[in-house]
């Protein structure tokens, strides 16, 4: 009997230590962008306060594009009937990682996790982490869950998702992007016009 109880009492209290992701209280929320600070001592606060607030903002612009409804359960079976255009977990997560592929990182990274993989409970979501670190390390930044409004929390504490990394759609996102425009060709410099016997 011990034998029994004893797994289903440690996966209780491996529970019952994972929190609830936070909501983050604005694009420069000071929790979240500490929180991105303490993944490494190599973190350039500036990054994690552009991480935070690209990530508030694209989920709340995305909500306001698609015309999200709550719950998200409601919005993604209206978007499967055609209704709606987006708000399935994926686009926020594309969208949030596109936007994120505009600028150039110096001290994070980005990672695509999923969880459920390929059922119909299946989430991703974004990952930050520092630059060169294990995806374990990370936070999750979700915009789905809340129907536009960003939760974030560490990758292992989610109570009620097992996040893992998916590379290969991380590098299938990114090949979406669209092409960068080439620079236009500098005009050719005019040649000097030859001083006249007049002007002399």
């Amino acid at each position: 009997m011990v034998a029994t109880i004893g797994p289903f009492f440690f996966s209780s209290a491996a529970l019952a230590r994972k929190k609830d992701p936070e909501f983050a209280t604005s694009p420069d929320d000071p929790v979240l962008r500490k929180r991105i600070i303490e993944l490494a001592p190599t973190v350039d606060p500036a990054e994690a306060q552009r991480v935070a607030e690209i990530a508030y903002n694209t989920g709340r612009e995305k909500r306001k594009e698609w015309g999200v409804v709550w719950p998200p359960g409601l919005n993604n079976f209206l978007i499967n009937r055609g209704v709606k255009k987006g708000g399935l977990c994926f686009q926020y997560a594309e969208a949030l990682l596109l936007r994120l592929s505009e600028l150039k990182w110096e001290t994070v990274e980005f990672h695509w996790a999923e969880s459920f993989e390929r059922t119909i409970s299946e989430h991703n979501v974004i990952v930050v982490t520092a630059k060169g670190q294990h995806f374990s390390r990370g936070i999750i930044l979700d915009n789905w869950r809340y129907g536009g409004r960003l939760v974030w929390g560490p990758v292992i504490d989610d109570p009620h998702y097992q996040w893992h990394e998916n590379k290969s759609f991380y590098q299938k996102v990114l090949s979406r992007r669209p092409a960068a425009r080439p620079s236009p060709s500098p005009a050719p410099e005019a040649s000097p016009t030859p001083a006249t016997a007049a002007e002399d």
